[in-house]
């Protein structure tokens, strides 16, 4: 994660600070109430829809690493995987299969660094 943040509401909180939204700005693009918002940043609530954090991202011009770090708290606050990632399990068996493979197999971080680090030498 490129910064630490608390909770998905501390970050909610300080890309609206930096954006110069209030409450109510931000309510008003993502279709919900001020109080809403609020509960979300003091977290009392749980990060919003895929679809919400989608416009998040949009309006907040988020960077591929600040995305997935909202990402990543967003799932974390509802103790789930970051919500962009069960869609792509799901439409790619292959992953599921390797997922449990890993588990199985138990794979430690230096296995998966390694693994991420081979698909980014291929990629680039």
């Amino acid at each position: 994660m490129e910064a630490n943040y608390k909770n998905f509401g501390e970050f909610l909180h300080q890309k609206r600070i930096v954006k110069g939204m209030s409450y109510r700005d931000l309510a008003s693009v993502l279709g919900v109430s001020a109080p809403y918002i609020s509960d979300i940043e003091k977290d009392r609530r749980n990060a919003p829809s895929m679809d919400k954090l989608e416009k998040l991202a949009e309006v907040f011009l988020l960077s591929a690493e600040d995305k997935a770090t909202m990402f990543d708290l967003a799932g974390q606050k509802k103790a789930e995987v970051a919500p962009d990632i069960p869609g792509y399990i799901m439409e790619h068996d292959y992953v599921a299969s390797a997922l449990r493979t890993a588990r199985d197999l138990g794979a430690s971080e230096k296995d998966w660094q390694s693994f991420v680090d081979d698909l980014r030498r291929r990629k680039g």
